[in-house]
């Protein structure tokens, strides 16, 4: 298994509960196109559009490499920074998916490809080609912080960006809360969660 696919094997809240901070995980206004979606993982290649633009994002088409999760930071929610064809062309250049700080149009050819994408909603005006921004480059997006080569891994759950210096350390982490959930028995966690919350309320003060 590659060091990016075996992320894609847990889901965004292993991670959370493997104790990657909050202000790796975006916001709740990004979100799948289009359902069920698979789990995506790959390392950021990074694009910042200026407003109203997508020029950059058509560019990295063709230097992002396979694998790579394509993350925009947009600068308009009004103009549309993909469409099918250009998400069609990403996936037959083995990109992993789009996670897109913007909106998107053509969601039923994207939705038929089954090329993830993961955006602000829709929109059926195309971005101009008239501006530079910029490529592999820090950006935000969702409100996180992101430097090319992180790890993002994407569901229906939410998108994490795991730094490239903890990618390792936080996967094994997130390995082992799964591996734990998953040799506990609904019965047994349900005896453990009571009496933490019963000791909690307890510490608390709350004697009802």
């Amino acid at each position: 298994m590659s060091d990016f696919v075996k992320f894609a094997t847990l889901a965004p809240t292993f991670y959370a509960d493997a104790g990657l901070g909050r202000d790796r995980f975006m916001d709740m206004g990004i979100r799948e196109m289009w359902s069920p979606i698979p789990t995506i993982a790959g390392p950021a290649y990074t694009v910042s559009c200026p407003p109203g633009d997508n020029l950059m994002l058509h560019a990295a088409l063709y230097r992002a490499e396979p694998g790579s999760v394509i993350v925009v930071q947009a600068g308009d929610w009004r103009y549309a920074m993909s469409g099918g064809n250009v998400c069609a062309t990403a996936q037959q250049r083995g990109i992993a998916g789009f996670v897109i700080d913007g909106v998107i149009r053509d969601v039923a050819e994207v939705r038929e490809a089954e090329f993830p994408v993961f955006a602000r909603g829709v929109s059926p005006i195309p971005g101009k080609k008239k501006a530079l921004g910029t490529l592999n480059k820090p950006i935000t997006c969702g409100g996180v912080a992101i430097n090319p080569g992180d790890i993002v891994v994407g569901d229906e759950e939410g998108i994490a960006v795991i730094p490239a210096a903890q990618q390792q350390q936080v996967w094994l982490r997130a390995k082992e809360r799964a591996e734990g959930d998953e040799a506990t028995t609904l019965e047994v966690w349900r005896a453990n969660h009571r009496a933490k919350v019963e000791r909690l309320l307890l510490e608390l003060g709350f004697d009802a």
